[in-house]
């Protein structure tokens, strides 16, 4: 990880939670002075703390390292509001419902916002029986290509990895409206209304 608990982190949870600083404290098995110490910017929890204290201010390791409290308000699990998210160094796609803090290579993730897809990457959508035959008119070499076609309703996610070796192109059935997504590996996510 390139980041560690700060003290406002600390202030800022505990606070949110009502806990006193001796409350905190009493929690994982330390001092109210130790808890003082570490808000204040003059010490940092050891790391053998750092699960007592995500458990105690009711947070994971990731919020509680990050500094931000992801509250996912998808309770319907409505899978519209999808996230993807891709690392940059192992190429993994990660897809959530929601907000969520995701890692990966000792990274934390941040979601992919979607843009209109460009004239650089034009889709064609053709009937084929009962499904639909996509092609996105891209090159597919390894420093540059599609990574992923996603298409997404309320309900369901249909997703299709590519690779470089192969086309940019899948057959999918389309049940309903929903969102077609598309990612460049050089330009980014991409989406359009189906």
């Amino acid at each position: 990880m390139n980041t560690y608990i700060t003290g406002a982190t600390i202030k800022n949870l505990r606070e949110s939670k009502g806990l006193t600083q001796l409350q905190l404290a009493d929690k994982i098995g330390v001092s109210s002075k130790t808890v003082s110490k570490w808000e204040t910017a003059k010490g940092l929890p050891d790391i053998s703390l750092v699960e007592p204290l995500s458990q105690a201010l009711c947070v994971s390791i990731m919020e509680l390292m990050s500094g931000e409290m992801i509250t996912n308000k998808n309770i319907s699990s409505n899978i519209l509001f999808s996230k993807f998210y891709v690392c940059p160094i192992c190429g993994n796609v990660i897809h959530t419902t929601g907000e969520a803090v995701i890692s990966c290579c000792g990274i934390t993730l941040p979601p992919l916002e979607a843009e209109e897809i460009d004239d650089s990457h034009t889709i064609t959508i053709e009937n084929v029986e009962d499904e639909k035959f996509i092609t996105v008119n891209h090159e597919m070499t390894k420093n540059h290509n599609i990574s992923f076609i996603a298409y997404v309703t309320s309900d369901k996610i249909h997703f299709v990895k590519l690779y470089p070796e192969g086309n940019a192109e899948t057959r999918i059935q389309f049940r309903g409206k929903g969102y077609l997504y598309i990612y460049c590996n050089k330009h980014g996510l991409m989406k359009m209304k189906v």
